[in-house]
């Protein structure tokens, strides 16, 4: 299962980087006959892609770190 979401993950950066790109080549908005339309905020979309990165690599690290086991043995004084 988390294979299959960190595949979504990583697609949806890839979206919203190039959204990103997209917004700051001037693209968010423009107007067509007197009417505008603005596309995205691009404090959205950067916030957005923190948080991908953040689930992302929590999705890759999932299961792989190793907790340290310490035995103890109870001695008699």
């Amino acid at each position: 299962m988390s294979g299959n979401e960190l595949q979504i993950a990583k697609e949806r950066l890839q979206l919203y980087r190039e959204a990103e790109k997209n917004i700051l080549s001037g693209a968010q908005s423009y107007s067509i006959a007197g009417r505008s339309l603005t596309r995205a905020n691009l404090g959205e979309v950067q916030k957005m892609i923190s948080q991908l990165e953040a689930d992302i690599r929590a999705l890759e690290t999932r299961g792989t770190t190793r907790r340290p086991v310490y035995r103890v043995c109870p001695l008699d004084n």
